[in-house]
């Protein structure tokens, strides 16, 4: 195998990993202010967990689009 094959080969890895990244920090930052306004009004529990499912499901979508694209651009 040449040299050329194989990096173009782990070029859709590393731009998985990179489409990842974001998603990735996305969610964590969701879930951690979530967590955050939770502590501060648990009274809104209902409301605040909502909102944080909603944007988890956005911001993983981010990430499936990522996973998906290179197939379908990559030809």
């Amino acid at each position: 195998m040449s040299v050329l094959a194989e990096v173009t080969g782990s070029l859709g890895s590393i731009g998985y990993g990179l489409a990842a990244i974001g998603p990735g920090i996305g969610v964590g930052i969701i879930f951690g202010q979530g967590v955050q306004a939770i502590a501060r009004q648990p009274e809104a529990y209902g409301l605040i967990r909502q909102n944080m499912l909603l944007g988890f499901v956005l911001t993983e979508a981010l990430a499936l689009i990522g996973l998906v694209a290179p197939f379908m651009f990559g030809q």
